[in-house]
């Protein structure tokens, strides 16, 4: 069997002169997931991550990458940062040169790769996220939409196992994520694991089958999201709301243990509900 991509055993980290920010946390992420993050602002989801990438080192506990210890040796943490990429919520905050061709040639040069194969690297990523004719332009002339793909882009170019993206529909508009579900689902079927920051529900559903609920800075579900959204005591803990489709079906049927998540599967309930009246 596969070790995980990462696993955080028993981690916590402390901000400098502030309260301990992630507790006792311990959490696997295996090959080809879709994981939701959820919880309210201040519950340590965004410092998860940073733990996850090696931006920040646990002030207890481990970090592991393939079944192996991370440690702050130059080439355990390049390596981690190779198969974990993260894409921050502002894109301004990731993106750095003059040109997007030359934003997304960044990891790989950084890698010390052949010049033949960073530049493989860097077209491959421009097409697939639908770039190539902007490879020359500035970013930041770029729409929000765009500099979200750019970023993307950064993290594809290293050829990851897994991303991590923070709160990535913020500032975009319905069209935009709409681009950026299809996008995910591409990165899904090439075998990325995707796991998501977000205080959107809504979009957690149609995203993810399996969520993480953190709470002041301790992790307390691990679950599928139909078992969360089912717990009302949790969802009132973590300051969470349930679904609008699981809502409207709830408020027609009350009193089952499940409602649809998806437009799909509301499509499907509907059908049932019709069949055995």
């Amino acid at each position: 069997m596969d070790a995980p991509i990462i696993q955080l055993e028993n981690v916590s980290y402390a901000y400098p002169d502030g309260p301990m920010a992630v507790k006792n946390l311990s959490v696997s992420i295996g090959k080809g997931e879709r994981v939701a993050v959820l919880g309210r602002n201040g519950a340590g989801k965004s410092t998860f991550f940073l733990l996850c990438n090696g931006i920040l080192e646990p002030g207890e506990g481990t970090l592991f990458c393939g079944g192996q210890p991370v440690t702050r040796k130059k080439k355990d943490l390049l390596e981690l940062r190779r198969r974990v990429g993260i894409v921050f919520q502002e894109a301004e905050n990731q993106i750095l040169a003059v040109t997007v061709e030359g934003e997304v040639s960044f990891g790989p040069m950084n890698l010390g790769l052949p010049l033949q194969e960073v530049e493989k690297r860097t077209g491959e990523a421009l097409s697939s996220m639908g770039l190539h004719d902007y490879a020359q332009r500035s970013p930041q002339f770029l729409s929000g939409g765009e500099k979200k793909r750019v970023t993307i882009a950064d993290i594809l170019a290293m050829e990851p196992e897994l991303i991590l993206l923070d709160e990535p529909t913020s500032s975009l508009d319905p069209e935009n994520v709409t681009r950026l579900e299809e996008t995910l689902d591409q990165l899904s079927e090439a075998g990325i694991a995707l796991v998501v920051s977000t205080h959107d529900v809504d979009f957690a559903a149609r995203f993810a089958a399996r969520g993480l609920v953190f709470s002041h800075g301790r992790l307390i579900a691990d679950d599928s999201l139909a078992h969360i959204f089912s717990d009302s005591a949790l969802l009132e803990q973590a300051s969470l709301r349930k679904p609008w489709l699981w809502q409207a079906a709830e408020a027609a049927r009350p009193g089952e243990s499940a409602y649809p998540l998806t437009m799909d599967q509301y499509r499907q309930w509907l059908k049932q509900s019709v069949v055995s009246r």
